[in-house]
């Protein structure tokens, strides 16, 4: 089992994003909520592609914004597989942090678990 994030899993396109807004599909655990797509770039190898955010409506200071991406992302690291284990084709995340609260890491571990479990229950 691979805990990495390499590059060419992280999301860039700006067409695959676009298409994330327009036709993906949401799910939630507040405060986290995960839009994904099925990704048919045929330049992409990658069975999963991920990106993260977290609103500037919420944290104002970048240094609270980038605090938040690298926990989002860490939770990611440590938990694709729960993600990645019933996937048979291709799909894009973008992965969102929607609340003025300061969680701790734990909490948004917890809810990171959970809303993959969520998304392998909704593609089946």
């Amino acid at each position: 089992m691979s805990f990495s994030y390499p590059n060419n899993e992280k999301l860039k396109s700006h067409k695959t994003i676009d298409l994330l807004f327009s036709e993906g599909q949401s799910i939630s655990k507040y405060p986290l909520r995960l839009v994904y797509v099925e990704n048919s770039d045929v330049n992409n190898t990658e069975k999963v592609l991920m990106g993260v955010s977290v609103s500037k409506k919420h944290f104002k200071h970048a240094v609270d914004r980038n605090y938040f991406k690298r926990v989002l992302r860490e939770c990611y690291r440590l938990n694709q597989n729960i993600l990645k284990e019933n996937i048979n084709k291709p799909y894009a995340f973008m992965f969102f942090y929607q609340t003025k609260e300061k969680l701790s890491y734990q909490e948004i571990e917890e809810k990171t678990i959970q809303l993959f479990q969520k998304f392998n229950e909704t593609i089946k």
